[in-house]
């Protein structure tokens, strides 16, 4: 596949009538593990995961080489396109795009951290133009902040503020707006109307309908965040205290790496 079909694909599953899921990954020991599922048809890094695999917190801590390093080797060691979590551009969201490419990522999200509409507008086009400009169709899965940021405001005025940056994000070129938030079925379903079926992307949390439900509503994509990796430093931590307490390796570990 190449890197212009791979992209084409990915807009494709985001636009399908099927949901999309995407079970981020940080490495790519996590990724092949991923990729070796049947039902994968996409794959998303968590910047959050890949982060805290350096030793740097979330939030553009960790330099933008070592990132575009790691969402590389992902992209190298799957057959299955791979959408990157580029945070807010590191400073640069045209030219982060530019080099995410070089690396083999046919898709991004794009935080606007609620900076002002028209800078986080122009942040979109930049990715879009330096996207056309390597030729590559590219998925952009441009995220707003609302929720997140907004957790003490009323919910209807976040989601008025979010259907507007994500209509803004649409006409800007975005392929995807990713509202990721604690929320449940009543405001997916107005978001959903308010920015368009197959138009919204959204995180997966304990509050959020199932995915049979979510593509119901018309969701385009659900992604699940640092959660993935924090599953499986748990299952870590917890063998580990079973080992210290006397116990031994469960039988049937699968050879995964």
């Amino acid at each position: 596949m190449t890197l212009s079909d791979a992209a084409t694909e990915l807009r494709r599953l985001h636009t399908a009538p099927e949901l999309l899921q995407v079970v981020n990954v940080w490495d790519v020991a996590s990724a092949r593990a991923v990729a070796a599922l049947p039902e994968t048809r996409a794959i998303a890094t968590a910047s959050h995961s890949i982060a805290a695999t350096f030793g740097y917190p979330d939030g553009e801590h960790i330099p933008r080489d070592l990132m575009l390093e790691m969402c590389g080797r992902i992209a190298r060691a799957v057959e299955v396109p791979v959408s990157a979590d580029l945070e807010a551009g590191y400073g640069d969201a045209g030219e982060t795009t530019r080099r995410a490419i070089g690396e083999g990522i046919v898709g991004a999200n794009l935080e606007d951290q609620l900076k002002p509409l028209d800078a986080a507008v122009a942040a979109v086009s930049a990715v879009v133009a330096a996207a056309d400009a390597e030729g590559v169709p590219f998925a952009l899965n441009a995220r707003t902040d609302v929720f997140l940021r907004g957790r003490d405001r009323p919910v209807g005025q976040n989601i008025a503020d979010s259907i507007e940056r994500g209509r803004a994000f649409l006409d800007a070129g975005a392929t995807c707006v990713f509202v990721p938030g604690s929320f449940g079925e009543d405001v997916v379903a107005e978001l959903v109307a308010g920015i368009g079926e197959r138009r919204v992307s959204v995180i997966g949390v304990p509050a959020l309908p199932a995915p049979a439900r979510l593509q119901e509503l018309g969701v385009a994509r659900v992604s699940y965040g640092p959660s993935t990796q924090r599953v499986a430093l748990g299952a870590l931590q917890d063998l580990a205290s079973s080992l210290y307490g006397g116990g031994t390796l469960p039988t049937g570990i699968r050879p995964l790496n």
